[in-house]
């Protein structure tokens, strides 16, 4: 990666986390629904860059939202998770475009995202509640706490990528 790339995935991480933290987790809205951007960072991190150093900064990234919701590392689980998944849900979403590396997500058509995205939050949130809940008397609300969180997270993912891409000339 490039200085200018390291600078930006600074930023970012750092950004989601304290948007997630301070802003997104006071939200609790009927009991189960509560967004979670901070995986925005998993979902834009260069498609190109290390895969290994994408598993260690997920960890790193979901150790800290643990950290600061004293969630016992449910979200570094479910953060790996997806980053390790990640090259498998490009290939699913993207196909050859993702094979030679020609892709880039905020110029890719909106169906296209819309699976990526949806793909990589459905899962997260999967083995987030899975892991929260753990319990199978509970399945209803493992279904109801995966299904309108995801909803809501991709909603906003979705809006912070179309608003802050960079519009080609």
């Amino acid at each position: 990666m490039l200085n200018n790339e390291i600078f930006i995935n600074i930023i970012r991480f750092i950004v989601l986390v304290l948007t997630q933290v301070l802003l997104l987790n006071q939200i609790d809205f009927l009991g189960y629904i509560n967004p979670y951007i901070y995986i925005l960072f998993i979902i834009v991190f260069p498609f190109t860059g290390n895969k290994s150093l994408l598993i260690f900064l997920s960890f790193i990234l979901g150790l800290t939202i643990d950290f600061f919701l004293d969630s016992g590392g449910i979200h570094a689980a479910a953060c790996v998770f997806i980053a390790y998944i990640r090259p498998q849900v490009l290939k699913y979403s993207f196909g050859i475009s993702y094979e030679y590396n020609t892709i880039k997500i905020s110029n890719t058509d909106f169906i296209k995202q819309l699976i990526y995205v949806g793909s990589m939050v459905l899962l997260n949130h999967i083995v987030l509640f899975s892991l929260e809940i753990f319990n199978t008397n509970h399945l209803l609300l493992l279904l109801k706490s995966t299904l309108f969180s995801s909803i809501f997270s991709i909603i906003i993912i979705l809006s912070a990528i179309t608003i802050f891409s960079k519009k080609p000339r």
